[in-house]
């Protein structure tokens, strides 16, 4: 029986996973919560689906977030800082449609999945863009980390 809970411990401790290489060098991950109140004209496009929203705030992440409202009741809500590089003076992206471009670069992102499209086959590392929980209560989204 020892040995058995011996093992399984084993595997479990083996199971995690430490690795600091997946972390995004570039970004920090801070903790906050804001709401968006879907009532509010400054929000108003999160109520069709598709019509992505710039969070300019210095209370949301490192340069803001990016809200996009993808099914019936499912929002998703992305960091607004290009996350292959430090923040500088051109790595708050734009929004093009529902993707966004990070102007350093000429990167391009899907606000439906996070992916970076093209992604160079140079041997560096590229990240996606970072996730933010956003979830509807009531008439708001809140986005959170």
């Amino acid at each position: 029986m020892k040995l058995r809970l011996s093992l399984i411990f084993l595997l479990l401790s083996l199971a995690c996973d430490n690795d600091p290489t997946n972390r995004n060098p570039f970004l920090q991950e801070v903790g906050f919560r804001f709401d968006l109140n879907l009532n509010l004209p400054l929000y108003s496009n999160l109520n069709n689906i598709g019509n992505p929203v710039y969070v300019d705030n210095a209370a949301v992440g490192t340069r803001g977030a990016f809200v996009m409202k993808t099914g019936l009741d499912t929002f998703l809500a992305f960091e607004a800082s290009c996350p292959n590089h430090a923040p500088n003076n051109c790595s708050t992206m734009t929004i093009d449609g529902q993707n966004v471009q990070c102007a350093c670069e000429d990167f391009t992102y899907s606000l439906f999945t996070g992916q970076l499209f093209d992604r160079p086959e140079d041997g560096n590392r590229y990240y996606d863009l970072l996730f933010y929980r956003a979830t509807l209560s009531g008439n708001s989204v809140i986005i959170s980390n």
